[in-house]
């Protein structure tokens, strides 16, 4: 097997091993998942916003997953961990599944997506992009884009620091594809330039001694006319 056919392989078991994830854990509000091959297996480690569903009760849940991984996906040795979501609003998938249920729930498109986009850039985002597309409104499909802030698509910071994710919803029009693309306020671009300005040191006033003088005695010549009186 050549190092390509290798490498497109282990990509499409990733994502197969995600799309499984996702609609296993849609009630935990699953955030996607990272897949690390080391010497003594595979350690998976999956991000949610309630551990607790994804661990189970006693560890049962998850047991039952790392057997599954293991039997269905050939991965050896699974070693499975569960970590919390800090921010929800700056995980891409998190925002993409609330995307979703809106829709289904018979939300218009532009009010889940707007909706959305303000909750990324409040929760700290430099940028963000949704893009929902299909049938909207007529038999004809299109697209909708919903952007604001600092959004670069090429180059190597978005490569390194953007996070992205892709969702379909089943409606009674046809199949809607939800698209959201987030920039975290740590990444840093090479064309942003931080000026720190570091602090002045205030000169130190030597303390002045105070004079000490001497009165001085000031005598005031008074001249006296005599006024000749009769002779």
């Amino acid at each position: 097997m050549s190092a390509v056919r290798h490498f497109i392989d282990e990509s499409v078991k990733k994502a197969e091993i995600n799309d499984y994830l996702k609609n296993e854990f849609e009630n935990a509000g699953y955030g996607g998942v990272d897949i690390t091959k080391t010497p003594l297996g595979t350690h998976i480690v999956i991000y949610a916003m309630r551990p607790g569903l994804v661990i189970g009760r006693g560890g049962e849940t998850i047991k039952n997953l790392a057997k599954t991984l293991e039997e269905k996906f050939q991965l050896p040795n699974p070693q499975i961990s569960v970590a919390e979501i800090e921010i929800p609003e700056l995980n891409a998938e998190v925002i993409a599944s609330r995307i979703a249920s809106a829709l289904k729930r018979g939300v218009h498109f532009r009010r889940a997506g707007f909706w959305a986009l303000n909750q990324v850039m409040e929760a700290g985002a430099l940028g963000a992009e949704i893009r929902i597309s299909g049938k909207l409104r007529t038999d004809r499909a299109r697209c909708e884009k919903f952007r604001n802030g600092y959004l670069p698509k090429s180059g190597e910071p978005p490569i390194q620091y953007m996070r992205q994710a892709v969702l379909h919803v089943q409606l009674k029009p046809g199949i809607l594809g939800v698209k959201v693309r987030i920039m975290p306020p740590e990444a840093k671009f090479p064309d942003r330039i931080e000026i720190i300005k570091e602090p002045k040191e205030e000169p130190t006033e030597e303390p002045i001694e105070a004079e000490t003088t001497e009165p001085t005695e000031t005598t005031e010549t008074t001249e006296t006319t005599e006024t000749e009186t009769e002779k």
